[in-house]
């Protein structure tokens, strides 16, 4: 049984952060944006694995593997085609509306490489 309904493939920041962050959250926030993007600025505790890799056929970092997967981006283009690709290999994915943009703007933490705040690039 799926965590997410099948019909609901995108998310909102705040049901993204309420998935990933609330007490006994079991999905994991999935970053999509490639590195210097990550090393930016990230949601504490997400999880980096770049669209470009994952398509070339990477396999999903440890920390996602058998978790539902909330994706993200910078704005919400990359992380649907994430979201489809890793649910057509039979994967909880949603991805979320506005991206990081829409996280940062909603007052959610980004932090950069260093813990320091990040900003969204």
């Amino acid at each position: 049984m799926s965590l997410f309904s099948r019909n609901s493939t995108r998310v909102s920041v705040n049901e993204a952060h309420r998935r990933t962050r609330s007490d006994g959250a079991t999905a994991v926030l999935l970053d999509v944006r490639e590195r210097a993007e990550w090393d930016a600025g990230r949601a504490p505790g997400a999880v980096f694995a770049p669209l470009s890799a994952l398509a070339a056929g990477a396999a999903l970092p440890q920390a996602a593997q058998g978790r539902p997967l909330v994706v993200i981006c910078r704005s919400g283009n990359r992380s649907r085609k994430a979201a489809e690709l890793l649910s057509s290999l039979g994967l909880d994915a949603v991805d979320v509306r506005g991206g990081m943009t829409a996280w940062a703007d909603h007052g959610y933490p980004v932090v950069d490489a260093r813990g320091n705040r990040g900003s969204v690039a």
